[in-house]
């Protein structure tokens, strides 16, 4: 490997996996020998269980991998403190793809917490370079949908009382979109466990796409649930960016090797993201700012655009 040993502090900022997943990712990519200390220090548990989060580290590489790479990935595919592989499916997926490649995700088992057991095989090729993106404008919510689960001996009835809960709340405030929450039944053999959840998604005018989400929990009520994702998806959709809290960091490290300068607007910065831009810049010597957004529309609300130079990097094999 080339390059200078870079030391990094896993205890800092998020002090969680997301240090571990955007440094080893760069690290692989630009040849830097790496070292984390402390890793996950600021977690009560250890380890990467998501598969979600296990492509979060490992699909930046294989875009800039010499051939086409098929990933089988093992784990919890609907797990909390990760996305839900629903999220990666129908939110993550579609706006990743604006950065110029395209990818297939083939879930083949899901997987909860806590045996996990989920297996996801995605399948890509790889890009010369990544494009930069623009996700600025908002524009107005014209759909509303989503997927209300159970799997293994969960009674049906729990995915269509969360479904029902999560429509009832937000019919409260949005009144005049119909909300097409489906309740489902996992099919036995394509399901490890037992569990049970929610995902909703509000899609805009220009494709901009925002989720709630939520898991069920032992000794708590479906209605529960499906308010928790629904409230979630109200808030991202009250603060007038054009991606929600959970797209935020995981667009960065996309940005910082992208083309050109990209642009986010988001709601309030996260930890998460602030986390990513700080390694992104440290180890890829990517440029960020984040700034208030200037916008009229935004003037009462904590909007913010998130700018990045780009690196540029190139895939020395295509």
């Amino acid at each position: 490997m080339a390059g200078q040993l870079v030391e990094v502090d896993g205890g800092i900022m998020e002090g969680g996996g997301q240090i571990l997943r955007v440094s080893t990712a760069l690290s692989c990519l630009l040849g830097l020998p790496l070292r984390v200390q402390k890793i996950r220090a600021g977690r009560s548990t250890p380890g990467l269980r998501s598969v979600c989060l296990l492509m979060q580290v490992s699909m930046p590489c294989v875009l800039f991998a010499a051939s086409a790479s098929e990933l089988r990935l093992k784990g919890g595919t609907n797990a909390e403190m990760a996305p839900q592989i629903d999220y990666t499916t129908m939110v993550f997926k579609p706006i990743v793809e604006k950065f110029g490649f395209k990818f297939n995700c083939d879930i083949k088992m899901r997987g909860y917490y806590p045996k996990g057991g989920g297996e996801v095989i995605v399948r890509m090729s790889p890009v010369k370079q990544l494009n930069p993106i623009n996700l600025t404008d908002r524009g107005s919510v014209t759909k509303i949908y989503g997927r209300a689960f159970v799997a293994g001996v969960l009674p049906f009835k729990v995915a269509k009382d969360m479904a029902a809960a999560a429509v009832r709340c937000i019919r409260k405030e949005i009144r005049d979109l119909y909300v097409n929450i489906q309740p489902v039944q996992e099919p036995k053999d394509q399901a490890f466990g037992n569990g049970n959840g929610i995902i909703i998604i509000a899609e805009t005018s220009t494709g901009c796409l925002f989720a709630g989400s939520s898991l069920g929990k032992r000794g708590v009520n479906a209605d529960k649930v499906g308010i928790e994702a629904a409230e979630m998806l109200l808030a991202n959709l009250r603060h007038g960016g054009a991606v929600d809290e959970y797209l935020q960091d995981q667009l960065i490290i996309f940005m910082a090797l992208a083309c050109g300068v990209s642009r986010i607007k988001t709601g309030p910065v996260t930890l998460h993201t602030q986390t990513a831009i700080h390694f992104a810049e440290q180890l890829a010597k990517a440029k960020f700012s984040v700034k208030k957004s200037e916008d009229e529309e935004d003037a009462s609300k904590d909007t913010y655009i998130i700018e990045c130079q780009g690196i540029g990097m190139t895939n020395p094999y295509l």
